[in-house]
């Protein structure tokens, strides 16, 4: 159990990501104790089912001992080992040869960061390179979609098209520019997947030609919009885009940060329709959230361009803990679990969270259920046929993950009242039961909530 003098010491001097701080000051912290598989527990002995995996990131569950001792055996032989000077360690080598092994395509070449944020920052310098050396350095215009999240770095979060990572910090830049997101639950194009299709297609058309054709670098996208509210595309959708890219002579880069390693099923999404980009970005699920790492995997027509444009001479980018001997340790434990049996018990239970998603559709404030693998969402609304959002006084954000905390599960809660799911993939039949159990006492709670139940009457 944790004394007040925590809470306080918290208030005066942790900065919380993301949080109102005022608010967060006000509520105080929540103390995470203990977590083993899918539960975690707090300070108070409460426990809890994770049915976020943290933050989209403990793909295998907490509490594996092989990736604990692969971690402790790293730190014994060789804590660290800088990839500056032409030095290296044994694991970083041999994951990055495993990652290439497994990639689509010729996505052979691994840079490795800390996360998702300075992968996305990654590629856009790699990108600016590449248009230099191919001797068209006016390519520096970059676009993304609406809704979509790249990251909370200065460059990262101009690419983010969500409106908290901009408020007052001067982003996005000029040369950051957004096409609609595809969201079929809200797409002026209606419900049919060939014109929402067609929809975005045109859309990145039209968005090229206005920068001017011989402007734009690259293009980016998520297989599926994490942050903005798990919104997954019609099917072909990928594909499409990155084939448009193709032909205007533009990079495509797939954000698998939320989606890689097993997040949707197979260990990459693009694997769902053979997209192959030209740089795909991971994190999160690399190695579990046990440690920091994350992977930008650079197409080798790419990486050629590069190479023989710098020649003998340096190409100025790199971090300290690129290539992290210790993170490239757990994350070669955590590909074998993956491929030792949670790839396949997270598409079982993948296809048991989905079913009973699905059959709470029925609930009065259930507009949309959607999702695909371990990456989930429903979305509330208070008219049905008008798709009417809950009403901002209703809080949603706060007061649905309040409630969930209350019955034991930990879920996203957006503030446009999408709750989000990302469970860890070694989930039992019993843990989703029990995310699915909660998740109905939720709703249930939700519309009795009197600002919920004011907009359901008028």
């Amino acid at each position: 159990m944790y004394s007040n003098s925590l809470i306080e010491l918290d208030r005066a001097h942790l900065v919380h990501p993301v949080a109102s701080y005022r608010g967060h000051e006000a509520q105080g912290v929540r103390v995470l104790a203990s977590a083993k598989g899918a539960t975690v527990t707090d300070a108070y002995g409460r426990q809890l089912i994770d049915g976020f995996a943290g933050l989209w990131c403990v793909n295998a569950g907490y509490g594996h001992e092989s990736i604990v001792e692969a971690a402790a055996r790293q730190m014994r032989e060789l804590p660290y080992a800088t990839a500056y000077f032409g030095l290296g360690s044994e694991p970083a080598i041999r994951l990055a040869a495993e990652l290439a092994e497994r990639a689509p395509g010729d996505l052979s070449h691994i840079y490795f960061t800390l996360g998702g944020s300075d992968a996305v920052d990654s590629t856009v310098r790699f990108i600016r390179y590449y248009w230099n050396a191919r001797g068209k350095p006016q390519r520096d215009q970059f676009i993304s979609i609406e809704q979509g999240y790249h990251g909370s770095s200065t460059v990262g979060a101009g690419l983010t098209a969500l409106p908290a990572f901009h408020a007052g910090f001067g982003i996005p830049f000029d040369w950051q520019h957004k096409i609609p997101s595809p969201y079929p639950y809200r797409n002026p194009a209606g419900d049919d997947p060939q014109a929402i299709i067609a929809a975005s297609l045109a859309a990145l058309r039209a968005k090229v030609e206005a920068i001017g054709a011989d402007r734009v670098a690259a293009f980016y996208a998520e297989p599926i919009q994490g942050s903005g509210g798990v919104i997954v595309p019609p099917g072909g959708w990928l594909k499409a885009m990155r084939d448009l890219c193709r032909e205007l002579d533009i990079l495509f880069v797939a954000d698998e940060v939320i989606t890689g390693f097993g997040r949707t099923g197979p260990l990459f999404a693009c694997s769902h329709e053979e997209v192959v980009p030209d740089f795909m970005t991971t994190a999160k699920g690399l190695t579990s959230g046990y440690v920091p790492m994350g992977a930008v995997f650079m197409a080798d027509h790419v990486y050629q361009v590069i190479a023989e444009s710098a020649g003998a001479s340096a190409i100025g980018h790199g971090y300290t803990y690129s290539a992290h001997p210790v993170s490239a340790a757990v994350a070669l434990e955590v590909l074998k679990l993956y491929e030792n049996g949670l790839l396949e018990n997270g598409v079982k239970a993948g296809a048991r969270l989905m079913a009973g998603l699905e059959a709470l559709k029925d609930h009065p404030l259930v507009g949309d259920v959607r999702g695909r693998g371990m990456l989930a969402a429903i979305e509330l609304v208070t008219d049905k046929t008008a798709r009417t959002p809950l009403p901002a006084e209703a809080q949603p954000a706060r007061r649905i993950f309040d409630r969930a905390w209350e019955n034991g599960l930990v879920i996203r809660a957006f503030a446009n009242g999408v709750l989000g799911y990302a469970p860890p993939l070694c989930c039992t039949d019993a843990d989703i039961d029990a995310i699915l159990e909660r998740t109905a006492k939720t709703l249930d709670q939700t519309l009795e909530d009197p600002d919920v139940r004011r907009a359901l009457r008028d």
